[in-house]
């Protein structure tokens, strides 16, 4: 008979803890300092800003508030991006003495995409073509770094780690056999390009990105208690055990872990 000696066993709550969140991947750092260029859209109160292309809806009640943009094509990543926050600067240019003193810095999260015009050239109108990266703010934080009078001015921006309040949301809309599950303030990198569900009575499933932060499964997953596991652009991941209890409801949102930030 082998020998057990040597043999250890691990209590299942540090196994679980430790699938938590993934061990390799560092904390999100951020990017390096680029250069590109700044509107601004959606009027005094940012009303206009609400909904979007990243399907997060009303920006206030999901913690987003004013402190927003929609990136143009080159930012965009096909709605991947969603989430991701970015540090900005206004830059003066020849000519062009627009910035506030100081040159102070806004924070602000990816929420919408600002499409093409190609009707437009790209230095006169068609400020969102490819391919130029650009920021279409929201008024409030536009008005932070640049005069109302300038309309757009040239900026330096970086990509940052997203600080968050509380755990990741998950908001499940759908059906019976389709649903769509909305994935908002996340923290660490911001964006996410992976999840994956688990029900009680299944394994680990892939969900696949609808559109914007909305990620779909046509799984009937009514009657059982869920997981999630996302995985963020920078290649960390995290995982929620059984938020969501067996008796949950469409159009109910419900909070798991986060990433870590500095």
């Amino acid at each position: 008979m082998a020998s057990s000696a040597g043999i250890r066993f691990i209590p299942c709550f540090l196994f679980l803890a430790a699938l938590s969140q993934s061990p390799a991947a560092a904390i999100f750092s951020g990017g390096q300092w680029q250069t590109a260029h700044a509107t601004f859209y959606g009027g005094s109160d940012a009303s206009g800003t609400m909904g979007g292309a990243c399907g997060y809806g009303n920006l206030y009640s999901q913690g987003y508030g004013v402190n927003t943009a929609a990136l143009s094509t080159a930012l965009f990543n096909n709605g991947y991006s969603c989430g991701a926050c970015f540090e900005i600067k206004c830059r003066n240019e020849p000519q062009w003495k627009w910035c506030h003193a100081g040159s102070p810095s806004i924070f602000i999260t990816a929420t919408n995409f600002c499409p093409p015009n190609y009707a437009l050239p790209n230095d006169n109108g068609g400020w969102c073509n490819p391919p130029r990266p650009h920021f279409d703010l929201a008024m409030p934080m536009f008005l932070k770094i640049a005069e109302y009078h300038a309309g757009i001015v040239g900026v330096s921006y970086r990509r940052v780690p997203c600080h968050k309040n509380g755990g990741i949301r998950f908001t499940i809309n759908g059906f019976r056999y389709f649903n769509l599950i909305l994935i908002t303030n996340v923290a660490g990198a911001g964006d996410i390009v992976n999840a994956w569900v688990k029900g009680s009575r299944t394994g680990w499933m892939n969900l696949s990105r609808n559109w914007g932060q909305n990620w779909q499964s046509n799984t009937v997953l009514v009657g059982q208690s869920l997981s999630f596991r996302v995985q963020a652009s920078d290649g960390s991941s995290i995982t929620s055990w059984n938020i969501i209890p067996s008796n949950w409801q469409f159009g109910q949102t419900f909070t798991g872990n986060n990433f870590r930030v500095y």
